[in-house]
């Protein structure tokens, strides 16, 4: 039901219990002062129907039901339901938070009865000024109750949707999040294992009549990389599905494989490890693993490189992971690359950090710090 039609309903509901209410009131008590004629009928029914606008328009609506009810009783009418529309409109104001005006309207109608009770002979309702004004406290009273209390309804609902949105929109941070994080797994193992395919494939092509060995070698070494993918590929797909991985989890223990991968290809690897290894945040140990694996595979595709050196060192609040090549350098590869920019994403991640470029001895080089935990 509107708020208008439950207000109109409410106006003839207060019209009734002021008409018949009077009417019984004299008819039990034999008051015989002051009968109800039509101008006070006239009185009763301006003000009770003005309800029907009360919360539209509370001022004029406040201001014709008291002034209605003061000359009610200024006429010496008897019977105390005559004041109900007045009570009803102070309530609304102060509802409403018309917290004066409520005031304003409770006042008015209280010292305009006093006064016109005080110059009449007799008090056509007795104890009905006393009766009065304790209903206009009341009614100011409930009335600040009741706002106060949907205003705290209020700003409940409003943080319950806050908190239902906010819960929307983390649900779409971490799915955009699980996205990067498939985009980037698939990323660094299938372009390196292709390039790994790729070097080897041309090595047994140009092998295959004059050394059958080194062909035989080569033709291993890419099977062992297609192997390799698909246990890495598996392993993410259970990570997806939240099931027990294949194999190891992917992390710095498994450099020595990537480095013996590398070195198939005909690429030596230098490893220097600085300081003792301590306890590093899975988070870190897999993207470590996955900026090494990148580095290699791009030193692989684009640096034509002789070597590799490969440097890790741990400190007790980071580990600085380098990766350098005696190759040659494309500096828009190096800043517009798909897999450096995959590489600085990781490392920033993390909260660490990821420089990639020209190489003090020539060549090229990788340099990724990354804190030994996640920083909160």
């Amino acid at each position: 039901m509107t708020p208008r039609r439950t207000d109109a309903l409410l106006a003839m509901a207060i019209l009734c219990l002021g008409v018949v209410g009077t009417y019984a009131r004299l008819s039990s008590s034999g008051l015989t002062e002051r009968d109800l004629d039509p101008f006070g009928l006239t009185l009763i029914t301006v003000s009770s129907l003005a309800l029907a606008w009360r919360r539209s328009a509370p001022v004029p609506v406040g201001m014709l039901a008291v002034g209605c009810g003061i000359a009610y009783y200024g006429a010496l009418y008897p019977g105390v339901f005559a004041a109900a529309p007045s009570l009803i409109t102070i309530y609304t104001a102060a509802a409403l938070g018309r917290r004066h005006l409520a005031i304003v309207l409770a006042t008015a109608l209280a010292v305009g009865v006093g006064i016109f009770v005080a110059l009449a002979d007799k008090d056509p309702e007795p104890g009905g000024l006393s009766l009065l004004s304790g209903w206009l406290v009341a009614m100011v009273v409930v009335g600040e109750v009741m706002k106060n209390r949907r205003a705290y309804l209020s700003e409940v609902e409003r943080r319950a949707i806050e908190a239902e949105r906010t819960k929307e929109e983390a649900a779409l941070r971490r799915a955009g999040e699980e996205r990067l994080w498939i985009a980037q797994e698939l990323h660094d193992t299938l372009t390196h294992t292709i390039s790994v395919i790729n070097v080897q494939t041309s090595v047994a092509l140009q092998a295959l009549e004059r050394d059958p060995a080194l062909t035989r070698r080569a033709l291993v070494a890419v099977k062992e990389s297609g192997h390799e993918a698909m246990r890495e590929l598996r392993a993410t797909l259970g990570v997806l599905r939240q099931a027990d991985l294949d194999g190891p989890e992917v992390g710095l223990a498994r450099l020595p494989r990537l480095v013996d991968r590398a070195e198939a290809a005909g690429l030596p690897v230098k490893t220097v490890v600085i300081g003792p290894r301590g306890e590093l945040a899975p988070e870190v140990d897999r993207a470590a693993y996955r900026i090494a694996q990148e580095a290699f595979t791009n030193v692989l595709r684009h640096a034509g490189a002789a070597s590799i050196m490969l440097t890790i060192e741990y400190g007790a609040e980071k580990i600085v992971l380098s990766v350098e090549d005696n190759g040659e350098t494309d500096a828009s590869t190096a800043e517009h690359g798909m897999g450096l920019i995959g590489m600085r994403e990781r490392a920033v991640a993390l909260g660490g950090s990821l420089t990639a470029g020209p190489g003090a001895r020539g060549g090229f080089t990788v340099r990724a710090e990354l804190p030994t935990g996640i920083l909160p």
